[in-house]
C-alpha cells in the first residue's frame, strides 16, 4: 500500500477532515475503535430511510428487503473468516460473545477441570473464565510470557493437560501488540480435546483470520474495530458445539414453538438471537467487510507493519519514552504502548490532544498485565489503514513538545 493509495483511502473517512484545537485530526486510537467510511455511514441512513422493517417476520416488501440485506451481511462475515453462515451469531460486542461462550460451556466444567488463558488478556477474556472457575471450582491457569509478551510454549506444554477443558487466548494483545502463537497452542491442546476460544477483537480487523485453518472452536470480534458501527459483535462457533449449547436469552425469533408448559428453540444461528436484532448495524457491518475486502487484508497488514516498524525506530530517538512490548516487527501488530519516565500517561495524552492527536491512556482493560510492569497506566498509539507516515512524524515531534510543555 503506497502513499497514494493511503491518501485515496483517507478521502472515504469524513471525520478525518476534522480539526482538533486548530490542528488536523491524527487518529491513533484504532485499537479502541476505528473510524467509519462514508459507505458504512450511508448504509445505516439508507436502511432507516428506505427499507426500515423487522426481519424474518413479514411477507411485505420492506421486511423481505431488510431480511435479505441482514442475512447477506451474515454471509459476508462467514466468507470473511471462512465459516458457514449458520455458524455466525450476531451479538452486541466481543465481550458479550465471550460471555455467551463461557455460559454455554459451563455445564461441561467441573472442579476436576482447568481453564487456561494468558496473562495479557483483556478483562473480557479474563473475568468470564475467572467467574466460571469460581462457580464450578475449576482451576484457572495462566500461560507465562516474557517481558515482550512472547508466550512460553515450554510452560504451555506443562500446564495444558488432559483436564484442560478450555484454552482461551487473545489473538493479538491490545496492550503489547504481540500476535500470539495460536497455531502452536492448538497443536499442544488438541490431543486433549481442549476447546480453543480466540478473542479476535484486535486480529480480525487487521489481518486475514481463517477459522478453518486455525481450527478454533470459537472466535469473537467486534464490528466497531473494523470500520463498522458500534453495538454489534460477532460470535463464530463450530456448528456441532453451538447446537449443544443452551441459549442465554429467550424470546422472539429464537423460539421454534411455545406452549403454556414449555418451549423449543429455533435452528442455528437464530437460536442465540433473541428479540429484534440490530438490523441496521448488521447490514452496515457487511458494508464494512466489503470495504476491507476491496482494499485487501494483506495490504492493510503490510501497511500497519510498515507504520509500526517506522514508529518503533523513531521512538529510539526519544530518550525519556519507553515502549512496552516487543521492539521487533515479527509477530507484531499496529499497537504501541509506551510510558514517559517522569510524566503520567494521562498528562501525555491531554497535551497530545492540543496538537490534534488522539491516543489512548489508562490500563486498556488489561489491569493485571499493565500492573505487572510496575505501572498503573500506559499511553497507547494504534494504527489502521488510513494512518500515514507523515502523521507518525508529527506524533513523534509532538511527544518532544509534550516534554517541553512541562518544563
Amino acid at each position: 500500500m503506497n502513499n497514494f493509495e493511503t491518501e485515496k483511502i483517507r478521502k472515504d473517512f469524513p471525520i478525518l477532515n476534522r480539526k482538533i484545537n486548530g490542528n488536523p485530526l491524527i487518529y491513533l486510537d484504532n485499537a479502541a475503535t476505528s473510524q467509519k467510511p462514508i459507505s458504512v455511514i450511508e448504509s445505516i441512513s439508507n436502511y432507516y430511510s428506505e427499507y426500515n422493517s423487522n426481519v424474518h417476520r413479514g411477507v411485505h416488501t420492506l421486511s423481505i428487503e431488510a431480511t435479505d440485506a441482514y442475512e447477506l451481511a451474515r454471509t459476508k462475515i462467514a466468507n470473511f473468516i471462512n465459516s458457514k453462515p449458520e455458524e455466525i451469531i450476531w451479538t452486541r460486542n466481543t465481550s458479550e460473545s465471550l460471555n455467551i461462550v463461557a455460559k454455554g460451556l459451563s455445564k461441561s466444567i467441573s472442579e476436576a477441570n482447568n481453564i487456561v488463558i494468558s496473562k495479557m488478556e483483556h478483562h473480557s477474556n479474563l473475568v468470564p473464565w475467572q467467574q466460571l472457575c469460581i462457580e464450578t471450582g475449576a482451576e484457572l491457569r495462566y500461560l507465562e510470557n516474557d517481558s515482550d509478551g512472547i508466550i512460553d510454549l515450554v510452560h504451555a506444554r506443562e500446564i495444558i493437560d488432559k483436564n484442560t477443558s478450555i484454552l482461551s487466548i487473545t489473538h493479538m494483545s491490545n496492550v503489547l501488540g504481540i500476535i500470539n502463537p495460536v497455531n502452536e497452542l492448538r497443536e499442544i491442546s488438541i490431543k486433549f480435546g481442549t476447546k480453543l476460544v480466540i478473542d479476535g477483537a484486535q486480529s480480525v480487523p487487521h489481518f486475514l483470520v481463517d477459522v478453518r485453518a486455525l481450527d478454533c472452536d470459537f472466535l469473537c470480534f467486534s464490528a466497531h474495530k473494523m470500520l463498522g458501527p458500534t453495538g454489534i459483535g460477532i460470535l463464530y462457533g463450530k456448528k456441532e458445539l453451538l447446537e449443544k449449547m443452551d441459549p442465554n436469552y429467550f424470546g422472539g425469533d429464537m423460539i421454534s414453538e411455545v406452549t403454556y408448559e414449555s418451549a423449543t428453540w429455533n435452528d442455528l444461528p437464530y437460536k442465540f438471537e433473541a428479540g429484534t436484532p440490530n438490523i441496521a448495524d448488521a447490514i452496515a457491518t457487511g458494508v464494512a467487510i466489503d470495504y476491507l475486502t476491496r482494499i485487501g487484508m494483506d495490504n492493510i497488514f503490510r501497511h500497519e507493519q510498515y507504520l509500526t516498524e517506522y514508529t518503533i525506530n523513531k521512538f529510539s530517538e526519544l530518550s525519556n519514552y519507553k515502549i512496552i512490548g516487543p521492539k521487533i516487527i515479527k509477530n507484531r501488530g499496529g499497537v504501541i504502548s509506551f510510558n514517559h519516565k517522569n510524566l503520567h500517561p494521562h498528562d501525555v495524552g491531554e497535551v497530545l490532544d492540543k496538537f490534534g492527536i488522539a491516543i489512548r491512556t489508562g490500563h486498556h482493560c488489561a489491569m493485571p498485565l499493565v500492573r505487572s510492569y510496575d505501572i498503573v497506566a500506559a499511553a497507547r498509539a494504534s494504527f489502521y489503514l488510513y494512518n500515514t507516515k507523515d502523521e507518525i512524524d508529527f506524533f513523534i515531534e509532538s511527544l518532544i513538545e509534550v516534554e517541553n510543555y512541562f518544563k
